[in-house]
């Protein structure tokens, strides 16, 4: 009898793992949808609001500033709310940005545009701030990238399709209107083309919204169990008198994500237009910013395979740095579809950065693990600044498109340093 009921809890333990990981698979689907949505909305805005090159970069500004300003007010409403009704709210929260997109599109603004980026944003700050430790929590802290990488291929799956659904609605035809555009001098039929335009995005933002209503609803009245903060004997005794501050291996990492969402989101949200500076038509460069995240699930795939049975998530981490300067070299030395896939294949040597980055900065933490979980996300300002910076390089004549990705060399380097030897600065668990 009693080996009876020890099956049947773990058969339950294990369903009830499985429906954990599913949902949290499709949160991660959810935002891997709507974060690489903003590489078709770069390009799109840039013509639709007649925007220079930095202006139209301000979109990855707004979106990713949002996780900066919103990560600890994160952390206080997850404390309130709990994961599950947090999560939940945050969905809810996507849904109002997503509708602020019909009258920015109605009275063409761009301000409209960048408000709605930035609420979003914020939903997706709170999704974060509580799916990630999830992830982490749900099993073993050694294979936590495994797990990650599992997540990281739904979210770049949604973003391989993200880009082309949006970019076959906005996209289509932009050649001609941009051509159009040129030839027009009469202000009354310019302002037409361009309102005609700006109103393709109202449709798909309405279909989101009320997809995030539903999938906010289904989270609210799932069977999604509250994950507790991590606390180990070793760990309470450690955590019980130290700040958050005392753990300098964690700063490294949050300055490490920093730089590592700059050269991600730069690998992504960049290339369309890269792909436009380099001559490429738009009809075939709106589908640059999917070969990065193709990308990214192979090397997700080989996280998934090879981490921890064949090698360490610490070890991974350092290889794949250096990908990523050899990479970027290559890119910036190179010309034409050289250059453009050699962007992309950052995505493979991004891929295994996130699901590395984040286990190895929180391993320790203890009862500091929602507050350094929110740290970690305001590090996920570098995908605002950074990018911005790529994009005032680039319109400069004296460096162009094509120099200015060198800025991606400092980021690789200082995420090298933190899988040699910032990940164990400090830390009890790391002196090995």
């Amino acid at each position: 009898m009693q080996n009876t009921d020890a099956l049947d809890q773990a058969g339950q333990k294990r369903k009830n793992y499985i429906l954990s990981i599913t949902i949290i698979g499709i949160l991660f689907f959810i935002f891997g949808f709507v974060t690489w949505l903003n590489a078709t909305l770069i390009p799109f805005l840039q013509t639709a609001c007649e925007l220079t090159s930095f202006e139209s970069y301000l979109v990855t500004f707004a979106f990713y500033i949002s996780y900066f300003v919103m990560a600890l007010p994160s952390s206080l409403v997850l404390k309130k709310t709990g994961f599950k009704n947090g999560m939940a709210l945050g969905l809810l929260i996507m849904a109002v940005g997503a509708l602020v997109f019909i009258p920015a599109a109605n009275t063409r603004t761009y301000t409209w545009f960048l408000l709605g980026l930035f609420v979003q944003g914020t939903g997706l700050a709170i999704l974060q701030t509580a799916s990630n430790p999830y992830v982490t929590i749900l099993g073993p802290i050694e294979s936590a990238a495994k797990r990650i990488s599992i997540m990281g291929v739904a979210n770049k799956f949604a973003g391989i399709l993200s880009p082309i659904i949006l970019g076959s609605i906005v996209l289509t035809g932009i050649d001609k209107i941009e051509s159009d555009l040129e030839s027009i001098t009469d202000t009354v039929a310019r302002a037409g083309l361009l309102d005609e335009l700006a109103s393709r995005v109202i449709l798909p933002y309405i279909v989101m919204a009320v997809v995030l209503v539903i999938m906010a609803v289904a989270v609210k009245y799932s069977a999604l169990p509250e994950i507790e903060e991590e606390e180990d004997d070793h760990a309470s005794m450690e955590t019980e008198n130290k700040s958050i501050f005392s753990y300098p291996y964690f700063w490294i990492g949050v300055t490490t994500l920093f730089f590592y969402l700059g050269a991600e989101v730069i690998a992504v949200d960049t290339l369309i237009n890269y792909g436009k500076s380099l001559g490429f038509g738009i009809d075939e460069a709106k589908f640059f910013s999917s070969f990065t995240l193709v990308a990214m699930i192979v090397g997700y795939f080989f996280g998934i395979i090879a981490i921890p049975k064949y090698i360490s998530q610490q070890k991974a981490l350092k290889y794949f740095a250096l990908l990523g300067v050899l990479f970027t070299f290559v890119a910036v030395v190179s010309k034409g579809y050289t250059s453009v896939l050699f962007v992309a294949a950052l995505g493979f040597a991004n891929s295994i950065m996130w699901p590395a980055i984040w286990p190895l900065s929180i391993d320790g933490l203890g009862r500091h693990i929602k507050l350094g979980s929110a740290f970690l996300i305001m590090a996920i300002a570098g995908g605002a600044t950074i990018p911005l910076l790529y994009g005032y390089l680039a319109g400069l004549p004296s460096v162009g498109s094509t120099l200015a990705y060198s800025i991606l060399i400092p980021c690789y380097l200082i995420i090298f340093y933190f899988a040699t030897w910032g990940y164990k600065v400090g830390s009890w668990k790391k002196t090995a």
